[in-house]
């Protein structure tokens, strides 16, 4: 995760694929304290990942997690696309999850994960080695935060 952050973001932020150093919250929910934060990770990395609900836990236990300071949504997403081709031979197809279902659902996944488990396995394809479908993917996990300024198909190869 930390790798798939740094290459991301590292142009962005300094602190791209570093742990965070200060407590995060967001809409009043509380992501797992700073302190906890390696030991929460090491509790992650050990979560099985052989069917698709393991996968669906772990990867919102990550969420809960939110190692870094910025771009949490979009490392974990794409994190979560290769456990998924590594295990199931699956990705989502992003374009066929809609924002405010996955969204909703995932303020809920703390408590509950049935309502994301559905939204995504409805976007499961067997399509891993698509390159437009993964890019498609990064520009809705983009959409999905908020930004809209630029779009995959605008850069170069």
């Amino acid at each position: 995760m930390a790798a798939i952050h740094h290459y991301l973001f590292s142009d962005a932020y300094e602190f791209a694929g570093k742990l965070r150093t200060v407590n995060l919250a967001k809409d009043k929910f509380q992501f797992a304290p700073r302190m906890f934060l390696e030991a929460s990770l090491a509790y992650i990395d050990r979560l099985p990942q052989k069917t698709f609900d393991d996968i669906i836990e772990k990867y919102v236990e990550m969420n809960i997690a939110h190692p870094f300071r910025e771009g949490n949504g979009r490392a974990n997403r794409i994190w979560l696309d290769l456990i998924l081709k590594q295990s199931l031979n699956q990705v989502v197809d992003w374009s066929q999850v809609d924002k405010d279902d996955y969204l909703l659902a995932m303020q809920r996944s703390p408590i509950k994960t049935t309502e994301i488990k559905h939204v995504l396995s409805a976007a499961l394809t067997p399509k891993v080695n698509d390159r437009a479908l993964y890019m498609k993917g990064i520009d809705h996990s983009y959409y999905y935060e908020g930004y809209m300024e630029f779009n995959t198909n605008e850069l170069d190869d």
